[in-house]
């Protein structure tokens, strides 16, 4: 029997044109980390990087066996979570975030394994009826750097896990340290159930009970820095084969 990888898409980022060099393109491209797509195919998966187009969307999604919405350096318009703008610069992709709403609630209401990684986790906290906190230092004035001075290849601090949750049953631990790449964080977890800390009481993880495989985190498990990092996508990839979500 031909083994089976499951089809996982990845909504991609966009990126303005700009000079050549220091800029990729004199015309808008997408991008995406390479080590996105290196986790997923180390794990068992095989990654399709995802246009911000709903027309498109409406006819690949329902091809996919799991969807991973991803992090990026752009702010969630504070209106989707009905709040006016409390901080600025405020840096809005409104067809990236339009995109990554419809397919976070096709998947919710098809069941698909759904993975968030940092500004995506926030992304389901909003989908989900829930709240940011639009800039941590404002929020938290003993806050710790979300925003690490050190590689993302670096832990920066640790997170406390709730136990008997799914991200703590897939890291076997209810602690662990973690990278950190982030000004905002989740509030209010909606339907959802928030499931992990950082020491200073920001929001490290978003879940869904109800749901096959629904999973947030705040920081950046695809740079693998700890063996917990790689048994999320483990377990994630997993969730997407077709006998654990049909």
């Amino acid at each position: 029997m031909a083994a089976f990888y499951p089809l996982i898409g990845i909504l991609l980022d966009q990126e303005a044109p700009g000079p050549v060099p220091p800029s990729y393109s004199s015309f808008p491209w997408y991008a995406l980390r390479n080590n996105y797509m290196d986790c997923i195919i180390s794990s068992g998966g095989m990654p399709v990087g995802l246009p911000l187009s709903l027309i498109t969307l409406k006819h690949l999604l329902p091809r996919l066996d799991g969807l991973i919405i991803a992090g990026g350096a752009f702010d969630i318009d504070p209106a989707l979570y009905h709040q006016s703008p409390q901080y600025h610069p405020l840096i809005l992709k409104p067809n990236r975030t339009q995109c990554e709403l419809y397919a976070t609630q096709y998947a919710l209401y098809h069941s698909l394994p759904l993975l968030g990684i940092c500004g995506g986790a926030q992304l389901m906290a909003v989908a989900l009826g829930g709240s940011l906190v639009q800039h941590i230092p404002s929020h938290y004035p003993n806050a710790l750097p979300h925003e690490q001075p050190t590689p993302r290849t670096q832990a920066s601090h640790s997170i406390n896990i709730l136990p008997d949750s799914l991200l703590s049953s897939i890291t076997k631990t209810t602690a662990m340290a973690v990278n950190s790449s982030h000004h905002q964080s989740i509030l209010s977890a909606g339907k959802g159930t928030l499931t992990a800390w950082a020491e200073d009481g920001v929001v490290e993880a978003i879940e869904l009970p109800s749901h096959p495989f629904f999973l947030g985190v705040q920081w950046h498990p695809e740079f693998s820095i700890t063996p917990m990092d790689r048994k999320i996508f483990t377990a994630f990839i997993k969730a997407c084969t077709p006998q654990n979500h049909n």
